[in-house]
């Protein structure tokens, strides 16, 4: 697929050092004169909300260098991630339910203009390279803190190469961040595409079918089993056309397109409130906000960059 890099969180050319992460010398010389992304619950610190609001290593808030993450080396600068959700606001909001939160926490040490942004609500916004930083960071930070134990022997582990690795004391086994591949699918019959929507999800929203690739299962077999599994539809031929981190909190979503060898829809209601075929021209009406069913796809997502290039006819 042409421009498949461009994807949001994708594609910003970070060079992550990973040479780097055991060598504690070098570790401690770049955290020097380093700069700190603080995350506090997940929401990374941002300027206007349009921009990483970089912390030197010396300022209070970037706490200790034991604690941090090597994210790598942008543009010769070495940056790292810091996990501040220890610190407790006089003022704290309460993170919203659902799909955006467009809420911002303040700190009374930072300008006014510096807040805790949740990422979903930010990414349209964001550089490659900043919404890169930030999904990475988020993704690592909230696999240590779902995985503070050794999955062998149960005991707490311990943050190593520069929170690349946690390592269990006890057994010493290594564990690694991990990321759940996801499928999701441009599925077409024609001129029409299929679309769907989660019995939870706002009203007008729809998108593409998606689900997580099971043990043993092929990209392809996946995306005809979770298609068929949701909607009763049979897909035919498969193929790749980009993928997108989606640090929500650990997935690689793996867009592809796949044709419809039928066409008569039965839902699997544990799944889906609804799934229809949509036309093209159906479809320019949503992005417009225009449709009087569907509303426009969330910004930043691969399933608005999918559909939008299969409206564009750049999908190879």
């Amino acid at each position: 697929m042409r421009r498949a890099e461009t994807v949001t969180f994708g594609g910003s050319g970070l060079d992550r050092a990973g040479a780097l992460r055991e060598d504690a010398q070098a570790q401690a010389e770049m955290w020097d004169r380093g700069q700190v992304l603080a995350l506090w619950k997940g929401r990374p610190l941002l300027q206007a909300g349009q921009s990483i609001a970089w912390l030197p290593s010396a300022a209070p808030l970037a706490g200790a260098r034991e604690t941090a993450i090597f994210l790598g080396m942008s543009e010769d600068m070495p940056v790292f991630a810091q996990n501040v959700s220890a610190w407790v606001p006089d003022q704290a909001i309460v993170p919203a339910t659902g799909f955006f939160d467009a809420q911002v926490q303040t700190h009374p040490d930072l300008p006014a203009d510096h807040g805790f942004h949740e990422l979903r609500a930010v990414i349209a916004h964001l550089s490659p390279r900043d919404a890169e930083l930030c999904a990475t960071a988020r993704a690592v930070m909230e696999w240590h803190r779902s995985h503070g134990f050794c999955a062998t022997c149960g005991a707490k582990s311990d943050m190593t190469h520069a929170g690349w690795q946690r390592l269990c004391p006890a057994c010493g086994t290594s564990h690694f961040p991990r990321t759940d591949p996801v499928v999701i699918m441009l599925i077409t019959h024609g001129n029409r595409l299929l679309l769907g929507r989660g019995p939870t999800w706002p009203e007008g929203m729809y998108s593409l079918l998606a689900g997580f690739i099971e043990p043993g299962e092929t990209i392809e077999a996946a995306v005809r089993r979770e298609v068929f599994e949701e909607s009763g539809i049979r897909v035919g031929e498969v193929g790749y056309l980009a993928s997108q981190p989606w640090p929500f909190p650990a997935s690689l979503m793996l867009g592809c397109r796949g044709e419809a060898i039928s066409e008569k829809i039965t839902l699997d209601p544990n799944e889906l409130q609804d799934a229809r075929w949509v036309t093209r021209e159906e479809l320019v009406s949503a992005f417009a906000g225009t449709h009087p069913l569907i509303k426009p796809s969330r910004k930043g997502a691969i399933a608005q960059f999918i559909m939008q290039h299969w409206l564009a006819d750049t999908l190879d």
